[in-house]
């Protein structure tokens, strides 16, 4: 019989569902409070972009507390492909938490929904950029078997 102490939490009970326009104030509110930045205008078009079209290959996910609908965190991916020669993979390009409600799983359970949405799709690598100073980003990434990859990314001021 295994030890149930040693067994890994299972973490907050939340439900994990498609965007809905409903939720844009509280992803816009959610981003500014992690982000420092009111965004309005940027989710919309996000909102455009990765709900209604290609819903196939483009997934924002949010988990929300059962029966209050409280907002407690989003994922925002697609399957995208042949940039440089690299075959289709899974992106993940936005990924927040409510800071009062992290370290209860709600991370993890939103990285493993879009991990299955792109598996899914037959894509059999995931992606993702994370800045270095972000320590959080990094070690939750990391935390879920994340590694660098095989592409370096490349940048130039565009200011004299």
């Amino acid at each position: 019989m295994a030890d149930s102490s040693r067994e890994k939490p299972l973490g907050a009970r939340i439900d994990i569902r498609r965007v809905r326009g409903t939720d844009m104030p509280g992803i816009v509110a959610l981003d500014q409070q992690v982000t420092g930045q009111a965004k309005p205008d940027y989710w919309q078009d996000i909102f455009q972009r990765y709900a209604t079209r290609r819903v196939d290959q483009r997934f924002f996910m949010v988990a929300e507390a059962p029966g209050s609908g409280a907002l407690l965190g989003f994922i925002v991916g697609e399957v995208r492909g042949w940039e440089f020669g690299s075959e289709p993979c899974g992106w993940i390009f936005a990924f927040s938490v409510d800071p009062a409600a992290r370290e209860q799983g709600i991370g993890e359970q939103l990285f493993q929904a879009i991990s299955a949405a792109f598996r899914k799709t037959g894509v059999k690598t995931m992606r993702t950029m994370v800045p270095r100073q972000n320590q959080l980003h990094m070690a939750f990434f990391r935390s879920e078997g994340m590694v660098a990859g095989p592409y370096i990314q490349l940048e130039k001021d565009l200011v004299d």
